[in-house]
């Protein structure tokens, strides 16, 4: 028996070239395809938004950019669709997304473009992964059609998790310009009990001084 496609047409849309060079590109593309719409507007959105957070550009700037992100989802689950919104129109009617997720990942942006922040506190950076990974696992295991109570444990645990891995793979990296997510120790084991403990330092680098930040 002839084996069948895993995907009968090109994705061919905004949001599929945005994934196209993700790990979770070709892990979307076996969906079928209501679904693997649905998570391509997802990530349709949160690379926009990431992308916003990760510029070079004044904070104000990208502040205010985060802002009007908030206002088009506040407007989308008001009924008022903008050009950039339009996509995720359909997969939040047909799979009941919430807007407090949504939102949460744009509060988690804010908390990389407001300020440079190093070695957060564990509550701060708990909370950071519940914004940019676990409200994101939210989103989409309402698209995989996951029991709510279930789907909400696997989005918490796995999303703190392979959060925590990209924040230890790019330590050393991020390190090297000044940006430390981990907690607050250093690399004997003690706590520095500092905000401004030397990410250097901490990431096993001999001198230096050179905020918390990471890639998605």
């Amino acid at each position: 028996m002839r084996e069948r496609p895993l995907v009968t047409q090109p994705d061919a849309t905004p949001n599929a070239d945005r994934a196209s060079g993700s790990s979770f590109y070709m892990a979307m593309r076996i969906l079928p395809q209501a679904q693997r719409d649905a998570m391509f507007a997802i990530y349709g959105f949160c690379r926009q938004v990431d992308d916003i957070a990760d510029a070079r550009g004044p904070r104000d700037k990208r502040l205010a950019e985060l802002a009007a992100w908030r206002t088009d989802i506040m407007a989308l689950y008001g009924g008022s669709l903008t050009s950039r919104t339009r996509d995720l129109a359909k997969p939040v009617q047909d799979y009941g997304l919430d807007r407090a997720d949504f939102l949460a990942i744009i509060d988690g942006m804010e908390m990389d473009a407001i300020a440079d922040v190093r070695a957060p506190t564990w509550p701060d950076l708990d909370l950071y992964c519940d914004r940019v990974a676990s409200a994101v696992g939210r989103l989409s295991v309402n698209i995989f059609g996951l029991e709510h109570k279930s789907g909400r444990q696997l989005a918490h645990h796995l999303g703190r998790a392979l959060q925590l891995t990209n924040i230890l793979r790019d330590l050393d990296e991020d390190a090297a310009v000044g940006r430390l997510c981990k907690h607050r120790c250093c690399r004997s084991g003690r706590r520095s009990g500092k905000p401004g403990a030397r990410p250097r330092l901490c990431a096993g680098h001999k001198g230096g001084t050179p905020p918390f930040r990471h890639r998605r």
